[in-house]
Formats: structure tokens, C-alpha cells, sequence
């Protein structure tokens, strides 16, 4: 990982290998908040360039964990912008940095993991993985309360935990999941039917929102619960009001279960579709902090800003990815010789280096090539038109006499100047080979999630997590199982291979690494053939935030943590 002492940064981070789940943990509170780092954690880096490898060594002196300092100011209003209106403020059901962000500090998870991807307490004080992987056992923190002042129980946990399972687009992140034991109320025995190597990664705030069974509980359709825009959890900060499309604000949880946090009184998540009025609002000191900002142009000129501050650092654990994404249910892209024709009309190089100005990573595969299971040695889809031309007619789409063999949609996700210039780019490549892309709008998020969810589309670019290991990020997109009408962030390219389905089956169980390396080898190289997705390039995410805010979240979570440390400089 690499911040040089400006702050501003245009490299990538890489990411530490993947490791099983430790066999114990007692880090307390505060142990934890006296900056102590977990000892029972490994951490293996992907040595990417010389550049990197130093950089990370430098890097891993630092923990996320806050400095303990004399007198923190408490008070003020933290703001954070960000482009789209969420679909709910329950990160249980949904996926998303819409949701995530406010999620995050609205709910308490079991963990919460700092910038070296070691986990620590959070409603779970200490917890111990049993020796044959197959349970988790947690051991919750007394006194801890929701809002409404109800006690967090084990019953919670264990209904959380299987609403997720049920509920969220990550069908593979709770699969080995088979129920939860509650022999008190503050222990919590995760029962698996399989080792999970994951299980740890899974308990993240953003992954493993711990919601109030009484309040959610209720309804036989959580997914329609009021609560969802109105939520009541234990996290740092307290739901006030969600005005769609304008701002979300939250107020400090006095009652939080660790004493002396959060230091702000409120948050404010503003949404500002527009890219030139985000970045205006935090020049103009309106906003404190603009997370998930893709726009290199704009990053550059902001890093000379004497009030503001450029990182990308907080991005390693999601390991987001830009894609060119076919709808395979419907023609033309059920064909996977059109697929592979549009692949080989696309230059992810000229992309990476030319539009993206060389400042992003080509990425070719579903999985980060800053992770240990990345391979090169997959159909690169290298530009050839021929060979598109030749697929095309193969495919019986012959060249028409207005020189096209067919018309396609080309939707975008909105708010991120990535997406719409990748639409921008597929109109000219694709009409080298004949095919008429027509760029659709969406006004808003809502509308092209809807529109993607529902199979509406032909083609469409977007972003994509891996959430910091395949089985949670990655295996969400290929498996048949989760080929769901309606949920954003799911099988949405309708893709279905059994052989895909059985590899991503025994790589979610499987602890050794090398072993896993080799089934995620024979997965990419599968899916890159069948290609339901083109991959562009590594996501140039970054954050700019005023000098003012201290403690900045920077864990591999970055702005989908807890804000409980951030303060604001007087």
C-alpha cells in the first residue's frame, strides 16, 4: 500500500493474502483502542512492483487504529457526500456503498478489522474458532444496547445471521452458515456444515449488521420492514431523517457500549448526483469528506488544494473493479461467440493507459489482480477485429446494408465518471465490428438498478467489489443459485455454467491456499471464455477530505466503517 507524505496517491493497493480464521482471540476494548494489533493474525503481501513491496513495509509501521491522544474534541457535524440515493439503509439485505455507508454507522457488527487486516472486538469482545473450522463461537460484550434501549442478545446475533443468509445478494458469504446456537444470551456458537476461510472477513460491519430481532423479526418479509429506512441498531450514531435524494442525518448514540465514542454529534451523508457540484461542495468547505471518488482528472487538481487532503488509501478490502457486464438470458448475448466478439472489439489497455491516463491497473478477471488468486493465464480477449467479424457471422449476424448487424442498449450506473465514460468508449468500439450500441440514460441510481436487477438491459458498465475475499465478492456474480429477478448486485447477467457453480462450491471450504489458488485459476479461466463480463480495470477510487477532520476511517473498510473515531479539529 502506498500514501506518500502528501497524501495523494495514484497506485494501487495490494492486497494481503487470505488466510484461514485464527483459533482464538481475546483483544479487548481496550487493548484495541490503546492501539494493540491482534498477534495471532499473518499477513502475506501480494508483492506487486519493488515500489509496492517497500511501500507496504513502510506501510504496515502505521495501524488504522487511532493514535491515543490527549483530549479529542468532541462536537461538531461530520459530512460525507456521495453520488446515489441508497435503496435501504440495511446493509443486511442490500449491497452497496449506498447503503453501506450509513449501515455502517448505524448498526455494530460482531468485528471490525483495521488497515492490516487484522480483526478486533466490537459487539463481540473475544471468540474462538474451533479446531476442525466447523464453528464460530462469540462472545458478545455485556451492556451493549440497540437504540431504542432494548439489550443485545445472542438471539440477535442468531437472527441476523440467518436473515443475511436468506436475504442479502452475497449467497455464498453465509452459505456454509447452518444455524446459530444461543446457550446464553451473550455467546453465540456459529455453526457451519463447512469450513469457511472467510467466516472471520464475513463478521465486518458492512457484511454482518447486527438488527434488533424484535424490530425486524416481525415481519415475515424483512425485506419490506419499515425499519429498513428507519433503522434501529447499535452502532455509533442514531437515525434522525432520510430526505431521498437530498441527505440522510444521524446523531450520536450517547448510550454507545464503548465509552468515550463517537466524538462527533451528528453525521450528515449528503447525496449529490452530480460529479462538478460533489467536488465543488468540498471545495467550498460545505462537505468534510468525498469518499469513492473515481474522477483522475479532478484527483489530480484537488491534490493541490492546501485545505484538502487526497488518499486512496481504505479501499483494499472491497478491491473494486470496473466491468463491461452482457445480459447472457437474452439475444444477442446468449450467444457466447457475440460475447467473445465484443470482448476481442474492446482495449482495456488503451482504456487504462489513454482514458484513464495510466494512473489504473488493466484487470482482466473477476478477481483483483492485487489478490493472491488473480491469474494472467486466461483469454485476454487482445483486440482483433477479424476474429469479431468472423464470430458475428458465425453467430448468424451478417452486416446489413446500413453496415450494422444489430442494435444494443448500453445502460450505466451513475454517479461515477468511470461507468459513463466506459458507455462512451463501447459506442465507437463496437461499430468497428458492426454492432449499434445506443447509450440509455438512467436518471438516477434507483432507476438503473431497477433496470439491471430486472434484466432490462443489454449491456451495461458498472463497478464491482470483491469485499476482500472471492467467496464473499466474487462468487455472488457467476453462481446459478443467485440468479435472483429484482436484487441489485446479484447473478444479474443471468450467467449459468454447473462446472463454474461446483469449482466456486469447493473453493468456499476449501483453507488451503494453494489449493485455492488452483480451483480460482480453473474459474477464471472458464468464465473468461464463457465471458458474460469484460473486465477494464482496477477502480481508481480515492477519498478527499478536509485537513479539519482527524481520524479519517482508513481501515480496509475505509467510509463502509464506523465513524466512531472521526473528530473535527477546532
Amino acid at each position: 500500500m502506498y500514501w506518500p507524505r502528501s497524501g495523494t496517491a495514484f497506485s494501487s493497493p495490494a492486497s494481503p493474502e487470505c488466510v484461514p480464521p485464527v483459533a482464538k482471540a481475546t483483544l479487548t476494548h481496550k487493548e484495541y483502542n490503546d492501539g494493540k494489533s491482534h498477534p495471532h493474525v499473518r499477513i502475506v503481501a501480494t508483492a506487486v512492483t519493488l515500489e509496492s513491496a517497500a511501500a507496504l513495509t513502510a506501510a504496515m509501521l502505521f495501524t488504522a487504529v487511532p493514535a491515543k491522544a490527549e483530549a479529542i474534541p468532541d462536537g461538531g457535524t461530520f459530512t460525507v457526500t456521495w453520488a446515489q440515493n441508497p435503496v435501504s439503509l440495511n446493509p443486511g439485505l442490500s449491497s452497496g456503498i449506498s447503503s453501506g455507508i450509513p449501515g455502517a454507522q448505524l448498526f455494530a457488527s460482531p468485528l471490525q478489522y483495521d488497515d492490516q487486516w487484522n480483526p478486533h472486538p466490537y459487539l463481540a469482545e473475544k471468540w474462538e474458532m474451533a479446531p476442525d473450522g466447523l464453528s464460530l463461537t462469540l462472545h458478545l460484550v455485556k451492556g451493549a444496547k440497540f437504540h431504542d434501549g432494548t439489550p443485545i442478545t445472542s438471539e440477535d446475533v442468531a437472527f441476523s445471521i440467518m436473515a443475511i443468509k436468506a436475504n442479502h445478494p452475497f449467497k455464498a458469504m453465509y452459505a456454509p452458515v447452518s444455524g446459530v446456537d444461543t446457550p446464553d444470551p451473550y455467546t453465540a456458537v456459529i455453526r457451519l456444515s463447512k469450513p469457511h476461510p472467510a467466516i472471520l472477513l464475513c463478521m465486518s460491519p458492512v457484511l454482518c449488521p447486527i438488527m434488533p430481532k424484535h424490530v425486524y423479526g416481525t415481519d415475515p418479509n424483512i425485506r419490506q420492514n419499515p425499519a429498513n429506512k428507519a433503522p434501529i441498531g447499535s452502532g455509533p450514531f442514531k437515525f434522525v431523517e432520510w430526505k431521498p435524494g437530498d441527505y440522510i442525518m444521524l446523531e450520536k448514540n450517547k448510550d454507545f457500549f464503548i465509552k468515550g465514542k463517537p466524538h462527533v454529534d451528528r453525521v450528515i451523508i449528503k447525496i449529490i448526483p452530480d460529479m462538478n457540484n460533489r467536488v465543488m461542495a468540498v471545495e467550498r468547505g460545505e462537505v468534510d469528506a468525498m469518499p469513492f471518488f473515481d474522477s483522475l482528472r479532478e484527483v489530480k487538481r484537488l491534490s493541490g488544494d492546501k485545505n484538502l487532503v487526497v488518499t486512496n488509501k481504505g479501499y483494499a478490502g472491497i478491491g473494486s473493479l470496473d466491468w463491461v457486464a452482457f445480459n447472457t438470458g437474452k439475444k444477442p448475448f446468449d450467444d457466447v461467440r457475440v460475447r467473445q466478439a465484443a470482448a476481442y472489439a474492446i482495449d482495456r489497455n488503451f482504456f487504462a493507459k489513454v482514458i484513464m491516463m495510466g494512473l489504473v491497473t488493466p484487470s482482466a478477471t473477476p478477481i483483483t489482480p492485487f489478490s493472491p488468486f488473480y491469474t494472467k493465464d486466461v483469454n485476454m480477449y487482445d483486440v482483433n477485429l477479424e476474429k469479431a467479424k468472423k464470430l458475428l457471422d458465425e453467430a448468424g449476424y451478417p452486416v446489413k446494408a446500413d453496415g450494422t448487424r444489430f442494435t444494443v442498449t448500453v445502460d450505466y450506473a451513475p454517479g461515477s465518471p468511470t461507468t459513463k465514460m466506459m458507455a462512451e468508449y463501447l459506442k465507437p468500439q463496437l461499430a468497428k465490428v458492426g454492432i449499434d450500441a445506443k447509450i440509455r440514460i438512467s436518471p438516477d441510481f434507483g432507476t438503473w438498478a431497477e433496470r439491471v436487477s430486472n434484466y432490462n438491459f443489454d449491456i451495461t458498465t458498472d463497478n464491482v467489489f470483491n469485499w476482500g475475499d472471492p467467496v464473499i465478492g466474487v462468487h455472488r456474480t457467476y453462481s446459478s443459485a443467485n440468479i435472483v429477478k429484482g436484487v441489485p448486485f446479484s447473478n444479474t447477467q443471468q450467467y449459468r455454467n454447473p462446472k463454474v457453480d461446483a469449482i466456486m462450491e469447493q473453493a468456499a471450504s476449501e483453507v488451503d491456499n494453494e489449493k485455492r489458488a488452483k480451483l480460482y485459476k480453473e474459474f477464471q479461466q472458464i468464465v473468461m471464455n464463457d465471458v458474460p463480463i469484460y473486465f477494464m480495470t482496477t477502480t481508481a477510487y480515492h477519498t478527499i477530505y478536509n485537513k479539519r477532520v482527524g481520524n479519517v476511517p482508513a481501515s480496509i473498510w475505509g467510509f463502509l466503517a464506523p465513524y466512531m473515531d472521526v473528530y473535527l479539529k477546532k
